[in-house]
């Protein structure tokens, strides 16, 4: 129930006026828990069939979708390479290691032997192109000159990979144990505990 107010002619709400003492509580009774049960029973529903339909065209919609498959023959699935899992990205590629690494890491041993090759940085643009075609599926020719000129961003890509996986290559669970084994007190106990954590990695994080 709304009463209007004789001086704004501003609704308020029953319930307000009964807190601040306009009406006595023992003139006003509250019906709601005084409803006949044959009435509360009569209430019609809400249709089912509605609802039905609904399910119906979902289900429909759901089998009709194409495959992860025929999305990626057409072009317009492409599986992530930076910023996704390494054990997932493996499985939906089918390499051992990868890719960006591989192609990389050749690259850099064969053309990159030199001073700070992953201390200094590459030119950002050139990064972002090699990101761009690896993301795309496709592996660059990393023997143009614009990369032959630049070596220091294929090094630089290869930190933006490992920097990106969501979970490092070392992984959130054993970093303590890491953590442990940099901090033996000789070299030779230091490397024997260090040998044992990595054994601990994941396959995939391990190759």
């Amino acid at each position: 129930c709304w009463l209007n107010s004789s001086d704004h002619n501003t609704p308020f709400p029953l319930s307000i006026l009964l807190q601040v003492g306009f009406f006595p509580s023992e003139c006003v009774e509250l019906i709601n828990d005084k409803v006949p049960q044959s009435v509360t029973n009569s209430v019609p529903k809400p249709v089912s069939k509605k609802h039905g339909k609904l399910i119906t065209f979902l289900r429909t919609f759901m089998k009709s979708r194409p495959t992860k498959q025929k999305l990626k023959q057409r072009g317009i699935l492409k599986e992530r390479v930076f910023g996704c899992d390494l054990g997932e990205h493996l499985l939906n590629s089918g390499h051992d290691v990868p890719q960006v690494l591989k192609s990389c890491t050749e690259f850099i041993e064969k053309h990159g032997i030199v001073d700070g090759i992953y201390r200094l940085s590459g030119i950002a643009s050139n990064i972002q192109k090699l990101r761009h075609e690896f993301d795309s599926e496709q592996i660059p020719d990393l023997t143009k000159d614009i990369y032959i000129q630049d070596i220091h961003c294929v090094g630089s890509l290869c930190k933006l990979y490992f920097r990106e996986l969501p979970n490092p290559l070392l992984t959130y669970q054993l970093y303590e144990k890491f953590s442990d084994a940099v901090s033996a007190a000789t070299d030779e106990e230091r490397l024997v505990k260090i040998h044992d954590v990595i054994q601990q990695l994941p396959p995939p994080h391990y190759r």
